[in-house]
C-alpha cells in the first residue's frame, strides 16, 4: 500500500532546507521509494540536493524549480530568499527508476537516453506502467517523443522547470545533481494505475481560426492569412500594439489560445508569451500549419475556483482510492491570481481531504486524458491521482 508523507522548508541556507524539508517528509517511512521536490532557483541546489541526500539516503530524488513557492497540506509555502517542499513515498509493491540527463545532442535523442536510463536504473528491460516527466521550457514535446520511441504509448504526467521573473533561471534535478536544460523522469513498475486530469479549465469562444504560417515551430505568424497578433487583437477589440513584448503574455492569462486534439475530447492550451514586432506571436508550446486555433477565455475568479474545483473533478474520475495527488499547477495562472493564492490554497485543501498532496507552479504542463496520448501544454492543470 502507498503511504505518501511531506516536508518543508523556508530557510535560506540550501543545505539546511534540504535537511529540513527531508527530514519532515521521512518521519514515519521506512523503506521510501521516491521525493518529489520542488524548490526555488534561488537555492543552490547541489547543496539541496546534499541535504536531501543525508536525511533520505540512498532514495531517488526528481523535481524542479517551482514559480515562487509550493503548496502543501500545511499551505502556501513560498519566500523570496528561499522555499522546498517534498512529497516522499513509499510502497513494497513499487519499483521506481529515476534518471536524468543533460541535453546531449538533439532532445530527442536525449529523450531516447534517458529513457534507457531509467530503465537501467530500475533494474528492467519492459515499458513502465506510467512516468513521471521534467524538462525546461521550450523541447519538451521532442523530450516526450524521443521518451515514446523507447518505451510506447504509456501514461506520462509532469511539468517544465520555473523560475521567480521568466528569466531562464530554472533548472531541474535528480539525486544525481542539477541542470538547466536537460531531461528527467521517473519510471513507475506497478500492478496499479494511475488518473491524470489535464485541462485547461477555460472556455471556448466563438473566435477562431485557421493557423496559416507557422515559424520554427512556436512562432505564430499568420492566422487566416493575416497577422497573428492583429488577427488576436482583433478578436478582442484591441490595439495590437498594446500587446507588443511581454505585454501579450500578461493580457492572454485570461485569454489564451486551445488546440483541440483529434477526438475533440482535449483543447490544449497555447499561450502567447510575446508580442513580436512583426506582429507574430511567440507562443509557449508547439503549433502545426493547417490547425484550428480557439481563443479561449476565463475570469480570474474561476482561476482561483479552478484548482479545487478540478481535483474534484479528478476524484470523480478515479476508480480507485488515491494514496498521494500530484498536482501540476501552471505559474502563469498562479501569477494571474495576484495576492489571492490563499483561496486556491483552501480549495484544495477541502478537496483533498486526508490525502496528503504536493502542488507545484511550472511553465508547462504534461498530461493525458481518455485516449492516454501524452500531450504538452501551457496555462493547464495537471491532476494526478496516485493509488493506494
Amino acid at each position: 500500500m502507498l503511504k505518501a508523507t511531506t516536508g518543508s522548508s523556508v530557510q535560506k541556507d540550501a543545505l539546511s532546507a534540504g535537511r529540513e524539508g527531508a527530514r519532515k517528509a521521512a518521519a514515519g517511512l521506512s523503506r521510501p521509494k521516491l521525493a518529489f521536490a520542488y524548490a526555488s532557483c534561488v537555492y543552490d541546489l547541489e547543496a539541496m540536493l546534499s541535504g536531501i541526500r543525508v536525511e533520505l539516503p540512498g532514495v531517488p530524488i526528481i523535481g524542479n524549480t517551482s514559480f515562487t513557492g509550493v503548496i502543501l497540506p500545511e499551505g502556501f509555502v513560498g519566500k523570496d530568499d528561499g522555499f522546498l517542499g517534498i512529497l516522499a513515498l513509499e510502497d513494497d509493491d513499487l519499483t521506481v527508476g529515476v534518471a536524468g540527463l543533460p541535453k546531449q545532442g538533439s532532445a530527442l535523442e536525449t529523450g531516447r537516453a534517458v529513457a534507457e536510463k531509467a530503465m537501467r536504473k530500475a533494474g528492467k528491460t519492459v515499458p513502465p506502467a506510467y512516468f513521471y516527466l521534467v524538462a525546461p521550457p521550450g523541447e519538451e514535446e521532442f523530450y516526450l517523443k524521443g521518451i515514446t520511441q523507447v518505451i510506447g504509448r504509456v501514461p506520462c504526467f509532469g511539468g517544465s522547470a520555473a523560475d521567480n521573473a521568466i528569466k531562464g533561471e530554472w533548472k531541474l534535478y535528480t539525486d544525481e545533481g542539477a541542470c538547466a536544460d536537460g531531461v528527467a523522469v521517473a519510471f513507475f513498475y506497478s500492478d496499479k494505475s494511475i488518473r491524470n486530469h489535464y485541462t485547461g479549465a477555460y472556455r471556448e469562444t466563438a473566435d477562431r481560426g485557421i493557423i496559416t504560417k507557422v515559424k520554427e515551430r512556436r512562432t505564430l505568424v499568420e492566422i487566416d492569412g493575416q497577422p497573428a497578433l492583429k488577427k488576436y487583437a482583433s478578436w478582442r477589440g484591441l490595439d495590437p500594439d498594446t500587446l507588443k513584448g511581454i505585454n501579450l503574455l500578461v493580457a492572454t492569462i485570461t485569454s489564451p489560445l486551445g488546440v483541440k486534439d483529434r477526438l475533440g475530447d482535449l483543447v490544449a492550451i497555447r499561450h502567447p508569451m510575446n508580442g513580436n514586432d512583426d506582429y507574430s506571436m511567440a507562443i509557449g508550446s508547439n503549433l502545426s500549419e493547417g490547425t484550428a486555433i480557439i481563443r479561449m477565455e476565463c475570469s480570474v475568479d474561476e482561476l482561483v475556483a479552478s484548482a479545487g474545483a478540478e481535483l474534484e473533478v479528478l476524484k470523480k474520475k478515479t476508480a480507485f482510492i488515491p494514496g498521494a495527488f500530484h498536482l501540476v499547477h501552471c505559474g502563469g495562472r498562479r501569477a494571474g491570481m495576484g495576492d489571492r493564492i490563499e483561496e486556491v490554497v483552501q480549495s484544495i485543501r477541502q478537496a483533498a481531504g486526508e490525502v496528503p498532496f504536493i502542488c507545484e507552479f511550472t511553465f508547462g504542463e504534461y498530461g493525458f486524458e481518455d485516449d492516454d496520448r501524452n500531450t504538452c501544454g501551457g496555462l493547464m492543470l495537471s491532476f494526478t491521482a496516485l493509488p493506494e
